[in-house]
């Protein structure tokens, strides 16, 4: 194996490593998340629209935040917004511009959802640090994520 080998090697390694932790972190919300009937990219997407702190998202910018294709994302808000949780509002200078966002209900269902995310998050981790193969990985995300935490000050949700 030359180098050129090696260095693909590795890269492939870290990019399985990354998503064993994705896996992990993902079956575990998506557990949690069955008890406020959400999926993973349902609180993608509420949580999305919850930190615009009053604003609403553009399609496209919703689309970005859950990682959804524009016709993958129109379908799901069709979902949420068939279940009361989001609405949709003609953008009155473009007609073209859809923007979304929650309504009293979906901050009401995240407001619930949040806490049984953030402990299935916190879980997760921890049960990852116990591995050796992901603890380096969670290790960094602790690294990367405090430093933006205390830079942010106290800004929860509602």
């Amino acid at each position: 194996m030359g180098i050129g080998d090696d260095a693909v090697e590795v890269r492939a390694q870290g990019w399985r490593t990354l998503a064993a932790l994705h896996g992990l972190i993902e079956s575990e919300l998506e557990r949690a998340l069955t008890e406020v009937d959400l999926s993973v990219v349902e609180f993608t997407v509420l949580d999305a629209l919850n930190r615009q702190d009053g604003w609403h998202m553009r399609m496209q910018q919703l689309a970005r935040a859950a990682a959804l294709s524009p016709s993958a994302t129109t379908r799901l808000v069709t979902r949420l917004e068939d279940r009361g949780l989001l609405t949709r509002i003609l953008c009155a200078d473009d007609r073209r511009g859809i923007y979304t966002e929650l309504t009293p209900s979906g901050h009401k269902l995240y407001d619930r959802a949040l806490p049984l995310h953030d402990d299935a998050l916190e879980r997760a981790l921890a049960d990852a640090a116990d591995q050796p193969e992901l603890a380096p990985l969670v290790d960094a995300l602790h690294g990367v994520a405090l430093p933006a935490l205390a830079g942010a000050g106290s800004t929860r949700a509602r």
